[in-house]
């Protein structure tokens, strides 16, 4: 087990006031949980280490269910994850199964001295702290670990197993899209009518599109997996961005760490990169197949479509694929996560999520959702120095228009260019779409005095992607009301597009 404690130190109860649960039907206890090990995992919607350990601890509550229970206690770091509702569907969109508390003001943070997202904290059957250890542990030493502590507890005539009852949070799931993430075109050519691909994350599918909004056709059997194959047979684990090129589309298959490749003739699909576990910093060259990848979240694709640029959101870095070898190579991000500028080598970018190129390929634009930036890879510069354009550290957020220096986002997500040449900006967190002009240099809200022309006029929940399309309207994934909103400027108006 992680460092236990020289004397044994009684947890603290975790059955507070004001705390609001999920997944149980009421609030739970630690006397209740007597002869049980209690993980108690401190985490964060936003954080992608947080959601790399969601399949260990499920490995662990399936190995050992009723040994072992794990409480979720999800402490907050942007202002929009104190709201129970969004926590309410972030556990539905992750599937995370067992017990969450909500602890919006950091009770129980403080109480268990935690200091990082995500930190595990252990309590023994007897109710006394076990261990604390923060950070992504090693899946395997974990449930090893875990294993050998229970031996001893048993031995001990401790453990009193026994099953626990949870109540699941449900979300919609037979709709047309569950929790979309990227959206974009088919075909940029002009004599080619616009189609539409979508990261439909929630139901592990990719959605097509016609330009009116009908669903075409689908790829992905709509389990979870990490198989190739025939259009119905191959499997993806919740993808969340893609870019399509003239005969291919290429994915970025987030929970499966790795990147896809769908050929638009046959449907067939392939894996180019990626071992299927999560990897750590790529400071090297390697072939795709032996590139262990860490949660990539969006893709764009030179104009000759040579190159595919990933957003490898797990490792805070950009990388590039050689579409004709699947050689990876390091683009932009040394690691740490961060906001610093300079060589793109030596940068440091924090879980990157949104990207657009230039038309001419000059220079890729990044949402840095952690940051709370977004950031420039000039890549016909010496070096692929990084840039920063809105944003200015880890801890740096809101809701604030202006000049470029006083500009202020809520972990963006979503990226791509105007016609005119601006930025837009899914603001996710902020739950609203920003324009930043490079000319200006100033920031804006936009679609906010659009007309909503539908049935549907709900709020913008959390928009994961978006994209300008050739005659201007701009369609955005509207995340967490399962839906794609199609805004027409000329006509000043917006309304569900598919849902």
């Amino acid at each position: 087990m992680p460092p236990g404690f020289a004397q044994p130190v009684r947890a603290p109860e975790i059955n507070r006031p004001g705390l609001t649960w999920f997944n149980t039907a009421g609030p739970l206890t630690l006397k209740a949980l007597a002869g049980k090990l209690v993980i108690l995992d401190f985490w964060t919607f936003c954080c992608i280490n947080c959601m790399h350990i969601i399949p260990t601890l499920r490995r662990i509550e399936e190995t050992f269910p009723d040994e072992v229970v794990v409480i979720g206690v999800h402490s907050p770091k942007f202002p929009a994850e104190r709201q129970g509702e969004n926590v309410r569907r972030a556990i539905a969109r992750y599937d995370i199964r067992h017990p969450v508390v909500h602890d919006p003001d950091f009770q129980l943070w403080k109480q268990y001295a935690v200091r990082a997202w995500p930190t595990l904290v252990f309590v023994g059957p007897d109710g006394h702290l076990v261990g604390q250890l923060s950070g992504e542990p090693d899946p395997d030493r974990l449930l090893e670990a875990v294993a050998q502590t229970l031996a001893n507890c048993k031995a001990e005539g401790l453990l009193a197993p026994a099953p626990l009852d949870l109540a699941p949070v449900e979300e919609p799931g037979e709709g047309l899209l569950r929790f979309p993430g990227k959206i974009k075109p088919l075909s940029t050519r002009p004599e080619e009518p616009q189609g539409w691909a979508v990261a439909d994350a929630g139901h592990h599918q990719i959605v097509l599109f016609d330009a009116a909004g009908r669903e075409r056709r689908r790829f992905g059997s709509g389990s979870a997996g990490f198989e190739d194959g025939p259009a119905g047979e191959a499997s993806f684990r919740s993808p969340e961005g893609l870019v399509a090129g003239r005969d291919a589309l290429y994915v970025a298959d987030t929970g499966n760490h790795a990147i896809r490749r769908i050929d638009l003739a046959t449907g067939h699909v392939l894996t180019l990169a990626g071992t299927g576990r999560r990897g750590g910093v790529v400071d090297r060259d390697l072939p795709g197949l032996k590139a262990p990848l860490a949660s990539p979240w969006d893709l764009a694709l030179s104009p000759d479509e040579a190159t595919l640029y990933i957003a490898n959101a797990g490792t805070h870095q950009l990388l590039t694929l050689a579409t004709s070898t699947s050689l990876i190579e390091p683009l932009a991000g040394a690691g740490p996560e961060g906001l610093r500028d300079g060589l793109g080598l030596a940068a440091h970018l924090a879980q990157p999520s949104g990207l657009v190129l230039a038309p001419d390929g000059s220079v890729l634009w990044f949402a840095d959702s952690e940051t709370s930036a977004i950031r420039a890879v000039w890549l016909e510069r010496e070096g692929n120095p990084v840039e920063t354009l809105v944003g200015s550290g880890l801890f740096d957020f809101g809701h604030r228009n202006g000049n470029f220096a006083d500009t202020l986002l809520q972990h963006a997500l979503g990226l791509s260019l105007a016609p005119d040449g601006a930025l837009m900006v899914a603001d996710s967190y902020n739950a609203t779409l920003r324009r930043l002009d490079p000319l200006t240099r100033m920031t804006s809200d936009w679609g906010t005095r659009f007309d909503c022309t539908d049935n549907l006029c709900l709020p913008l929940a959390e928009p994961a992607g978006l994209w300008c399309a050739k005659d201007g309207t701009v369609l955005v994934s509207d995340t967490n009301n399962h839906r794609i909103l199609a805004y027409e400027p000329e006509k000043g108006r917006y309304s569900t597009w598919a849902a």
